[in-house]
């Protein structure tokens, strides 16, 4: 019985194991770059906003510099656009959802059982240095890149959004449902929760 148990055990830890470090990589489809890029930017925009300072404009040594509020500035874009593809680096996969909470933020309960079994003394070997378990994976890797790609061609839609269309509509729907995305691969957009294939180990 004891043998049963504890061979049982095991097994299920080799599927924890597997499942973490799964080999099948599936990078982000164009949906899930844009809708991601387009949450970080507001997500960051909200950070700047706080904000109400004004700032001066102008060049002129003699000439009086105007007076403009920060909030409304294109120094309040371009510092929300820097480091912005470098936060994608934050991102866990979470292999068992289906949908664009694949990437995530948080630390998939994978990851923090073998973390917590580390913490208890027990021996993991997953086959690469512990260190390197918190590394972005491949796709967030890929996410960060494919972000760094939109932002440069997009640049002057995220412009005209910022001047002149953000207070009446969101981002994600301006710029990835007008312009970067066709009809067809907009299915991303329209997610309203996690989907999962099978619960977290």
């Amino acid at each position: 019985m004891y043998f049963f148990l504890r061979y049982s055990w095991l097994v299920s830890f080799y599927i924890l194991i597997s499942f973490a470090i799964g080999e099948d990589v599936k990078y982000a489809t164009p949906c899930e770059v844009c809708k991601i890029v387009a949450g970080e930017l507001e997500d960051r925009l909200k950070e700047t906003g706080k904000s109400h300072e004004n700032i001066e404009t102008g060049y002129s040594i003699e000439a009086k510099k105007a007076k403009k509020k920060y909030i409304k500035s294109e120094l309040r874009l371009v510092e929300s656009l820097e480091g912005l593809c470098e936060r994608i680096l934050d991102y866990r996969m979470h292999k068992e959802r289906t949908d664009t909470s694949r990437f995530s933020k948080e630390m998939s309960q994978t990851f923090k059982t073998l973390h917590g079994l580390v913490a208890k003394g027990v021996k993991v070997d997953l086959g690469i240095p512990h260190e390197m378990w918190d590394k972005p994976p491949a796709e967030v890797t890929h996410l960060k890149t494919q972000c760094e790609s939109l932002i440069e061609d997009y640049e002057e839609r995220i412009e005209e959004w910022y001047n002149h269309q953000q207070d009446n509509m969101d981002l994600q729907n301006y710029l990835c449902r007008q312009h970067v995305l066709p009809k067809s691969q907009q299915k991303c957009l329209d997610e309203k929760g996690e989907t999962k294939v099978k619960n977290e180990l």
